[in-house]
């Protein structure tokens, strides 16, 4: 079974359109089984009122679908959050009313440049052309959404973001250390014996219990991944956010789909201290946030060192 994975912005609701609504939390899944390819749709409807979701979203996904409905600051930080983490493929898309040379203003300079262009009565029909991008390596988890389950135990949801899995699988669930064995998986609802990056999988867990369990929790098996509660950062902060930072000043720390609170501890080169342990994969890169911020909530954004 393949799987494709993406986040949609901007005017959120377009995604009644693309597939059926499951897990509704501040993030709200929508998939579709179509042949062998299962495809998922990640909505951060708790956006924008609260900025985490929207991080955590395209975190999730291979692919963005941005459909601008109207010019303003929250469709500033998602261009932003997009250009910070890199997102380099994806289609953007407009309203009627939203003034084109503006919108292109706006993304000049960003990797929204290289979106597709797609006007919305098309957007089904190319969603359909962008193909699997499988990785490979260790297994490696990382967990959205984690329950208990009468009769079953725990159940996570989460995307396999490299690598994978099999039935009865035993893998290390981070930061905890715990040894957890996979009981069973599922995609789309089926049973299945395996899966494959970038699946999305509901996987029962053995030995390891909810309350233990984050969001931004990975399970895995690769031993290079690290636990730290200190981080050092090639920042660079964003241009529109114009307040000066300073030492000892708290925000929150996002990397991946884990948010964290944060202290400065230097500013020159930027050191925080996190008042949880975070858990790091290569290549993760770390996003400053100021939640209270009554303009652009993102202070800016750097590899971790």
């Amino acid at each position: 079974m393949k799987s494709v994975n993406f986040t949609i912005l901007g005017e959120q609701s377009i995604a009644n359109d693309f597939g059926k609504k499951g897990t509704s939390t501040d993030l709200t899944l929508y998939d579709r089984k179509e042949s062998d390819v299962i495809r998922t749709w990640v909505v951060p409807n708790g956006f924008p009122e609260k900025i985490q979701p929207l991080f955590q979203s395209i975190y999730l996904s291979e692919y963005v679908i941005f459909y601008v409905a109207s010019l303003d600051k929250f469709t500033g930080e998602q261009i932003i959050a997009l250009d910070s983490l890199g997102k380099k493929n994806g289609i953007l898309s407009h309203s009627y009313d939203v003034d084109e040379t503006r919108l292109k203003t706006m993304i000049k300079g960003t990797v929204l440049e290289q979106y597709m262009k797609v006007d919305l009565p098309n957007l089904k029909d190319e969603i359909l052309k962008f193909p699997v991008i499988q990785k490979d390596g260790n297994p490696c988890i990382v967990i959205d959404h984690c329950f208990d389950v009468k009769g079953v135990g725990t159940v996570v949801l989460g995307k396999l973001v490299s690598g994978k899995i099999n039935q009865y699988d035993k893998l290390i669930h981070l930061p905890s250390k715990t040894e957890a064995m996979v009981k069973s998986i599922q995609m789309h609802d089926d049973d299945v014996k395996e899966a494959v990056s970038p699946a999305r999988v509901g996987l029962s867990l053995k030995n390891v219990k909810p309350d233990a369990i984050s969001r931004g929790d990975i399970l895995s098996t690769d031993d290079s991944i690290k636990i730290l509660d200190e981080l050092v950062l090639d920042f660079k902060q964003n241009q529109f956010y114009k307040k000066t930072i300073s030492e000892n000043e708290m925000c929150l720390v996002s990397v991946g789909m884990q948010v964290k609170a944060g202290k400065f501890l230097s500013i020159s080169p930027v050191k925080l201290k996190l008042d949880k342990p975070i858990v790091i994969l290569p290549h993760d890169i770390c996003i400053l946030l100021k939640p209270e911020s009554q303009s652009i909530r993102i202070i800016g954004s750097g590899k971790i060192q």
